[in-house]
């Protein structure tokens, strides 16, 4: 296919996402760098960490909406990899997929990171401006009132002013439709009251240091709970106006929704760390969970017997729907028993239980993994069948070496699988 195409279809698969400055030429000109440094990481000739960057001149170019980075994941985890692996063997094809999909990650993390770097930038210098004009106000009033009211009224932030009370002057529209209040029921209402519960302390802390000059601004991310029962995330810095004698004045507050903003990341961190096809945690995830683990820690490794002849019989979308049936199964029969089930390969499957009772405990885990799949799975009207072998390995403390714990179950789990299937074997550690 060849970067140039890599690029045109991703260029494709952004249209709608608004680059106003940029010709299509130039976004195609744009993305084939992208995708040149992106495919070499995918390769593993570059560090995954290029991404990150890669993301920050996509939003520079702005692509700041959720659209562009969950569609240039796609392009990450699925063109690049049938660029890279047009033709390999399953084994090739999964580990690269595997590395896309770190790749992916590192992007999706910069590009929130850039995004939000961007909104504090207008939020930085609207504050700038307000307080420059309001300074000015006090020292100038009638030549900067009006320019203050400007600034005030149309700003696309919310700005409000608290007086030396810590009680709402005024706010302007983009703060009342933020809050989910008419700008006429503000005036009067504590600043810290608009804050939250959950910030209460700290604002009268703040305020308190604004006011008595110890501090110049303070800055809080909050949630506010709305009259329509929705939640709005509002990053705000609240700064002091001072006259010409260091008196302060009132408090000037500047507000940005990042409510998009955070349930993106939310979102992006839920993609990068769960399995695209099964929708269970993967191994970024799994490993993240083993190395923060409760102790005593258990492991159960499982790998499914015969998945191979699945795929070779009925192509790759019957193997697909059987994981899928295989995950849910799974999860239900261990979930309820504190069990942490993950996919970290193509047939593997590994579950964690913290605060693990010992061998026994793992067996019993595991004999619910295994009757989990004792019933055939329909698949388009036909009964598929697949068994598991499984390896198990108890740690008494949290692991040091995550490299070892995984080898002595991985070992157990070849061992029985080598004995014919469908059988439990413990290491102990």
């Amino acid at each position: 296919m060849g970067i140039r195409e890599l690029a045109v279809r991703w260029a494709d698969a952004l249209d709608g996402a608004v680059a106003p400055t940029l010709t299509r030429t130039q976004i195609e000109s744009l993305l084939a760098d992208l995708a040149d440094v992106l495919v070499a990481a995918v390769r593993g000739m570059r560090a995954v960490e290029v991404a990150h960057d890669a993301a920050a001149v996509l939003v520079a170019a702005n692509y700041r909406d959720s659209m562009a980075v969950s569609r240039s994941v796609l392009v990450i985890c699925r063109e690049m990899v049938r660029e890279i692996c047009p033709a390999g063997t399953e084994s090739e094809y999964e580990a690269v997929r595997e590395r896309a999909i770190v790749v992916a990650a590192e992007f999706a993390a910069g590009f929130t990171s850039a995004l939000r770097n961007a909104a504090l930038g207008e939020q930085e210098t609207t504050l700038a401006a307000a307080l420059s004009a309001a300074q000015e106000a006090e020292v100038r009033r009638q030549l900067s009132e009006a320019r203050f009211e400007a600034v005030f009224a149309g700003a696309s932030v919310g700005i409000g002013t608290v007086d030396v009370t810590g009680r709402v002057l005024e706010v302007n529209a983009a703060m009342a439709d933020m809050l989910g209040l008419p700008a006429a029921m503000m005036p009067g209402r504590s600043v810290a009251e608009l804050l939250g519960p959950a910030n209460i302390g700290d604002a009268y802390a703040n305020l308190e240091h604004l006011l008595s000059g110890r501090t110049d601004r303070f800055r809080v991310e909050t949630d506010h709970l709305r009259r329509d029962g929705t939640i709005t995330s509002i990053d705000l810095s609240m700064s002091a106006v001072r006259d010409t004698g260091g008196r302060v004045r009132f408090l000037i507050g500047v507000a940005v929704d990042v409510t998009e903003r955070k349930q993106l990341a939310d979102r992006l961190w839920h993609d990068a760390n769960h399995d695209s096809l099964t929708g269970l945690p993967n191994r970024v995830l799994f490993f993240s969970r083993l190395a923060n683990a409760v102790p005593p820690v258990g492991v159960c490794y499982l790998d499914l017997d015969g998945f191979k002849q699945v795929n070779d019989m009925w192509g790759h979308t019957v193997g697909d729907r059987v994981l899928r049936d295989v995950a849910q199964r799974l999860h239900g029969s261990v979930e309820p028993a504190g069990g942490l089930v993950a996919r970290i390969g193509g047939d593997e499957f590994i579950v964690l239980v913290e605060k693990c009772t010992g061998a026994e405990q793992l067996a019993t885990i595991s004999g619910l993994l295994l009757d989990a799949l004792t019933t055939p799975i329909q698949v388009a009207g036909r009964p598929v069948i697949v068994g598991a072998s499984i390896g198990t390995v108890f740690a008494e403390e949290r692991p040091t070496d995550i490299d070892e714990m995984m080898h002595a179950v991985d070992t157990a789990m070849y061992r029985n699988k080598a004995a014919g299937g469908r059988r439990l074997r413990h290491e102990s550690r």
